[in-house]
């Protein structure tokens, strides 16, 4: 039987993938489905790992070959997505995939998945706290934080959409409610 679906979108910096490393480290059986993009590589990121870093032509020509779940243009020139076969070998293994995608991808995937997939948003104290965050980082140069600080308050309109929102205000209390959270979704089938 193919696993279930936790989605995890937040706009940049509001924690989101710190809590879903946080929970690969639980007893969900959960396999982290590797986005593909087309950023450039942060020093502590690993190829295949945290990301599937490719060039924008090859990412032009993955859409093409329909072989993408959903994708989206984040940021001018620079694109995300969810590889189907990614998607297919985690299900095959009889895993809960793990999501950690853009808002639209996040909102893309529920709809594709209905009540297989659960989406949690990430919701940052502020738009200040956020701007703070992405700081304290030190991985991308003011002028991309600008960038990232003008789309979240884009994404924050997205947040009802979703079939949960965290607020991540104190990072232990927002990993305990994931916690609760993944218990009681991945418990309504035996997962």
């Amino acid at each position: 039987m193919p696993g279930k679906l936790i989605i995890f979108s937040a706009p940049s910096g509001a924690g989101k993938t710190t809590i879903v490393r946080s929970m690969l480290n639980e007893n969900f059986k959960l396999e982290f489905s590797v986005s593909v993009c087309t950023r450039a590589r942060r020093p502590n990121e690993i190829h295949g790992k945290d990301y599937y870093f490719i060039s924008p032509e090859e990412f032009r020509e993955k859409i093409n070959n329909n072989e993408f779940i959903e994708w989206e243009e984040v940021y001018s020139g620079c694109f995300y997505g969810t590889l189907k076969s990614e998607v297919d070998r985690i299900s095959k293994e009889g895993k809960n995939i793990l999501f950690d995608v853009d808002v639209v991808g996040g909102l893309n995937i529920k709809n594709l998945y209905g009540e297989r997939a659960l989406s949690v948003f990430v919701m940052p104290p502020s738009l200040e706290a956020l701007e703070q965050r992405l700081m304290m980082r030190n991985t991308d140069d003011i002028a991309v934080v600008k960038k990232r600080l003008a789309k979240a308050s884009q994404e924050l309109e997205f947040a009802p959409m979703f079939d949960k929102i965290i607020f991540n205000d104190q990072l232990l209390v927002a990993v305990e409610e994931v916690r609760s959270l993944l218990k009681e979704f991945l418990a309504e089938e035996g997962f």
